[in-house]
């Protein structure tokens, strides 16, 4: 018995126009690597998964518009007139649509003079006569009149993936026609999306009620004439011509000049090569992990390792060979500075050697091997491997390969922390750490050893695998010895001081505690008092009605639940009600509370140490930023955070906190890169920038005649500047009118016009090459410059602008960091570095060393990096963080 025949044919337009607008809110996330938008085409062909899946089609169609001048508007000039221009972006997915349909074995078709819908009308009409099962996906109700016993049509109901079926049952349950008087419909109610006109104040509820009496239009105007007076007689009267031209123009031409047979519309599958490059090319990373494919190398290939034992004499054997072994350390555990050692792998591309007992790490060969800086290794993730080898006595050195630090450098977009995930990228089908041991309370290590052994083995598979297409793209991007001499060494340097952690007194962390929940106590009170009730101060609902039907202050913004009491709101309102400062006050005190006080408590460890985890590869301009806790962040505008800084003290009673700050690095930075002469002026005479620029902007003769405001507003436009801001920006910052804020940064490109050139210049390199760059090749991709969104490309820009300024600045502190340990070891110093925080470092030494640390510190930052203009350091000291700055 012969297979049952079945045809899918597809409205591609339709389609494609609700496959845009489906996900149009995540329209700028989805760009590949040329700047072309791809959301149109990733949901099509989501749906087209699911309907491939669903339907089981013998043979296939997506017909699509030839161009917008077809018979009907031949006959009626302003058919679809109305209609708003296809969206650029939309526009430039569908070829690419075309031909990932190409790429999946399915036919497309367009023809001259002829819309979609007719090919589809005769398409349908000739597989029917061949017996086959038709169905119809659209996204345009319009298309429902071809339903018939055989033909089902599909109406995308939300996005493109939920449809609703139409056959002639539903049609008459739904509507309350039967499909032929479709077409009837449409010719009285006319149809505003297509623009034709149909009968003067006829709708559709009218339309069916007339069709249900007189069964066709035809029947209707046979019976106009006996019908009683009224309104609707005489339009049906006297809009009868164009009733029939809409019900013309409506009917779907299912005889159409199609030069298809249905042969030429066998369905055939995937082109699999071909629609792997395709998916690569618009970033589908989704797409192709969905295939069940055999690319470089997959998850089913190394599934095939054996792993052999690691054991001592594969470990006498493994340290004698002089090439490069590619190393994993499996830790299992968020904060591996206290998760344990699962797992230990060894290769040497041939063999792989594999052990869950850790205790082979007191195997005096392997400490020797792990700690030989001769003995070249590869590996994922540098800094976590020194950490979790630390507390099992070992230390580590000879790296040469760590595939976290280049797929960051390759890439800062793509800032993935596990080796799973930057694989795929690559093609390469690995497990992610999520997929292989689970998430949340699921999240377990495998029983037995061997699945263990053979995803580590998979692991370093992809090291061995990758390593050279990456260190390639790395030396073409002009990257290599941004990673030889930065960020490779900086690993072992960030090692080194979360290792040492920094001592912290919970002694003065829990008299804090109660002094904070003192302050809150008396400001809850007070804030009691002046609205006349108690009520949950932290409750948004509560303290709404307090403030904006209690007190009756102006409401400024409103949410889906009631009032908005964020802190741009109660911030213009802190001059109508003491309790609005109160509630500001009481805030600001209760997060640092949770967060510092008693947040910082729970990180403390056995040592008396805060051991914080730097991570290298998250942030898109380079700078460093920490977790588990968060140190960078403790606030220090205000008296109650800097407070939180006396808790932190060195190891040692006789020792001090001493810190080292770069003095307005970026604005140095933008000095040298703009080559702006009054800039670098400025700073090469050593004059204070902010008064200096004050003095420029505002045309006056001396610094003398700045005052405090004016040189705050400077400074202001400074930094701002920086950040690429715009004159709303600097408005809102410095409370001045926007006419003004404009009138400022006019001014300030005025004084400065090497800055104004650099700003510009920029962003025509960005527009040109899709990326910026920092002075030590740090690229940084910026695929929304092309946006049509103005202020999604508005942002790109400011980016681009600010991108080579703070990422050469976090180029330069990384520099003094790796040469000040250096210098810590070269001048047999006690003193460490600890803490990195965005343009200052932070050490402990015995007081003997502070008066050499005073010198040696600003003269290593100094020389960091050698600039157009001086860098600049100041230093402090003192028995605590808080002395210390």
């Amino acid at each position: 018995m012969s297979e049952k025949k079945k045809l899918l044919l597809i409205d591609g337009n339709s389609v494609s126009f609700r496959a845009f607008f489906a996900m149009h809110n995540v329209l700028d996330k989805f760009v590949n690597g040329e700047g072309i938008h791809t959301n149109a085409l990733y949901a099509f062909n989501n749906m087209l998964e699911i309907i491939l899946k669903d339907e089981k089609p013998t043979h296939a169609l997506v017909a699509f518009d030839a161009g917008k001048t077809t018979f009907r508007t031949e006959m009626f000039k302003e058919y679809k007139g109305t209609r708003a221009k296809t969206p650029p972006e939309l526009m430039e997915q569908l070829p690419l649509i075309q031909e990932m349909l190409n790429y999946r074995g399915i036919k497309t078709y367009e023809l001259p003079n002829y819309e979609a819908d007719d090919i589809i009308g005769t398409m349908s009409r000739k597989g029917e006569a061949d017996g086959m099962d038709v169905t119809i996906i659209t996204g345009d109700r319009d298309l429902t009149q071809l339903t018939t016993d055989k033909v089902t049509v599909k109406v995308n109901v939300k996005g493109v993936t939920e449809t609703e079926s139409y056959t002639p049952a539903h049609v008459q349950e739904k509507l309350g026609i039967s499909v032929k008087q479709i077409v009837d419909m449409k010719g009285l109610m006319g149809d505003t999306s297509d623009h034709y006109p149909g009968v003067e104040k006829v709708g559709e509820k009218t339309a069916i009620k007339l069709l249900n009496e007189y069964g066709s239009m035809e029947g209707i105007y046979e019976n106009v004439d006996a019908m009683k007076k009224s309104k609707l007689k005489e339009h049906l009267i006297n809009d009868k011509d164009q009733a029939f031209l809409s019900k013309t123009l409506a009917t779907i031409n299912k005889d159409a000049p199609v030069e298809l047979n249905l042969s030429d519309l066998e369905y055939r599958g995937d082109n699999q090569e071909q629609l792997i490059q395709f998916y690569q090319k618009m970033n589908f990373t989704s797409f192709l992990d969905r295939m069940d494919v055999k690319t470089e190398d997959t998850a089913e290939d190394l599934a095939d390792i054996k792993v052999l034992d690691l054991n001592d004499q594969a470990i006498s054997e493994l340290t004698q060979i002089d090439k490069p072994l590619t190393l994993i350390v499996e830790g299992f555990g968020e904060n591996y500075h206290t998760a344990p050692i699962i797992g230990l792998l060894l290769t040497d591309g041939q063999k792989y050697y594999g052990t869950t007992d850790i205790s082979i790490l007191e195997n005096e060969k392997l400490k020797n091997w792990l700690a030989d800086p001769k003995k070249e290794k590869y590996l994922f993730d540098n800094k976590r491997t020194i950490a979790l080898l630390h507390r099992y006595g070992c230390t580590l050195a000879g790296v040469s390969f760590d595939m976290l630090l280049v797929a960051y450098l390759l890439d800062t977009n793509d800032n993935k922390q596990d080796i799973g995930l930057v694989a795929k990228n690559y093609n390469v089908s690995l497990p992610s750490e999520e997929e292989f041991y689970g998430k949340g309370v699921k999240k377990a290590v495998p029983e037995d050893e061997t699945v263990l052994l053979k995803y580590l083995a998979q692991q370093a598979q992809v090291i061995d695998t990758l390593k050279d297409k990456m260190m390639s793209e790395l030396k073409a991007n002009d990257q290599d010895s941004l990673y030889d001499e930065i960020e490779l060494p900086l690993s072992n340097v960030l090692a080194e001081m979360e290792i040492k952690g920094i001592t912290v007194e919970v002694s003065k962390l829990k008299e804090m505690e109660n002094t904070f929940a003192v302050r809150l106590a008396e400001i809850e009170k007070k804030i009691y008092e002046q609205a006349g009730k108690e009520f949950n101060i932290n409750s948004p609902k509560q303290l709404g009605v307090v403030l904006f039907e209690d007190l009756k202050l102006p409401v400024i913004k409103k949410t889906k639940t009631g009032y908005s009491t964020s802190v741009d709101v109660l911030e213009k309102l802190k001059d109508k009600s003491p309790v609005v400062q109160m509630v500001l006050e009481y805030r600001q005190i209760s997060k640092i509370q949770s967060t510092y006080v008693v947040g910082l408590q729970k990180f403390v460890q056995p040592d008396n140490k805060i051991h914080t985890i730097y991570l290298q590869t998250l942030t898109q301009t380079g700078r460093l930023s920490s977790i588990e806790p968060n140190l960078q962040n403790i606030p220090i505008r205000i008296d109650e955070g800097k407070q939180i800084r006396k808790a932190f003290v060195p190891q040692h009673e006789d020792w001090e906190i001493f810190s080292a700050d770069y003095s307005q690095v970026e604005l140095r930075v933008l000095a040298h890169i703009s080559g702006d002469e009054h800039m670098q002026e400025a700073f090469n005479e050593d004059y204070d920038i902010h008064a200096h620029t004050a003095m420029r902007i505002f045309g006056l003769n001396s610094t003398d005649e700045v005052t405090p405001n004016m040189r705050r507003q400077a400074k202001a436009t400074n930094f701002g500047i920086v950040y690429g801001i715009s004159d709303y920006g600097l408005s809102q910052n410095i409370g001045i009118t926007r006419k003004q804020a404009a009138a400022f940064i006019e001014s300030y490109f005025e004084q400065y016009p090497g800055v104004k050139k650099y700003m510009d210049d920029i962003v025509k390199y960005a527009r040109e090459n899709g990326y910026v760059e920092t002075i030590m090749h740090r690229r940084r991709y910026l695929p929304d410059i092309h946006s049509s969104n103005f202020n999604v490309r508005n942002f790109a820009q400011r980016t681009a602008m600010n991108t080579p300024i703070q990422g050469s600045a976090a180029d330069i502190i990384k520099v003094a960091m790796i040469n000040m340990q250096k210098m810590l070891v070269k001048e047999n110093l006690q003193a460490n570095l600890l803490l990195q925080v965005h343009d200052e470092m932070i050490f402990e030494a015995p007081k003997s060393e502070i008066e050499t640390l005073e010198k040696l510190v600003p003269s290593v930052m100094d020389s960091a990096v050698k600039l157009d203009v001086p860098l600049k350091v100041e230093t402090a000291h003192g028995k605590t963080w808080y002395e210390a700055k």
